[in-house]
């Protein structure tokens, strides 16, 4: 219950799918277009969870013993993702609107989650003998009106390059959370985001969306492309990585991580 009052902003009476709804119509997105991003999302995440991608982030939870003794299973790989096609996904019903874009298939889904970062200073990274995934350039929080909440990325995004006096163009890669398929589209569009660039292994549409800790998977997953120079779809090493999210409300926040 706690979890689906969230997805509701509570000011205004109005669901988060209804605020994608409301992007799409702004954005001119239409159905198809949200049901191709959503099926490159699930294929993205395919490909990289194939590829071991995932592993060095990852940490498998036992689940408990059988009543017969067995070993305890353990869950060491996300749960979510799909196999789906184009038309399984033009099946789905739409969800928050008659003539909407919204379905399961090209939302996150709502699931189960933990994410933890340690923030470190250079000075007690040297004293501890730790060795840094990456560094910390700049960070942003901004707002936007809380009916089109989904387009805070981009206010949030300018304003983490402008501050650490970076364009667009000098990022290798880049991870938004992945709401819904309309309101990353609206993102792109508002933006002029290198989709080749954007959540090269698959988002949240593939691996759900864990309340409250989809921003340490985001952070952290950059945080490992950028410390193993990770190769971008452009085939450039990944040196510098720009990562942002919604938030329910009217919010975005970015954060600019680069290689130490």
């Amino acid at each position: 219950r706690r979890v689906h009052g969230a997805l509701t902003d509570q000011h205004i009476a109005t669901p988060m799918g209804v605020t994608a709804e409301n992007l799409a119509e702004q954005y001119d997105i239409s159905r198809e277009e949200c049901d191709q991003y959503a099926l490159s999302s699930q294929k993205r995440y395919a490909a990289a969870e194939a590829a071991g991608v995932f592993e060095a982030e990852m940490a498998p939870v036992e689940l408990g013993r059988s009543r017969k003794g067995a070993p305890p299973a353990v869950l060491q790989a996300d749960e979510h993702p799909r196999d789906t096609t184009l038309e399984k996904l033009g099946k789905l019903p739409l969800i928050f609107k008659k003539d909407g874009r919204v379905t399961a298939g090209s939302a996150s889904g709502v699931c189960d989650g933990a994410g933890a970062l340690v923030l470190a200073t250079e000075e007690a990274t040297a004293r501890h003998g730790l060795t840094p995934l990456a560094r910390i350039v700049s960070y942003s929080v901004a707002g936007v009106p809380p009916h089109i909440m989904g387009i805070g990325p981009v206010p949030a995004m300018r304003q983490c390059l402008e501050r650490a006096g970076r364009k667009l163009t000098d990022v290798d890669a880049i991870e938004v959370n992945e709401a819904f398929a309309a309101q990353y589209l609206a993102v792109e569009r508002e933006f002029a985001l290198p989709g080749q660039l954007v959540n090269q292994n698959g988002g949240a549409i593939a691996m759900g969306h864990p309340v409250g800790a989809s921003g340490a998977r985001i952070a952290a997953h950059l945080a490992h492309l950028i410390a193993r120079r990770h190769l971008n779809p452009l085939g450039e090493p990944i040196r510098l990585g720009l990562a942002s999210a919604c938030i329910g409300g009217g919010q975005g926040i970015a954060l600019l991580m680069e290689a130490v």
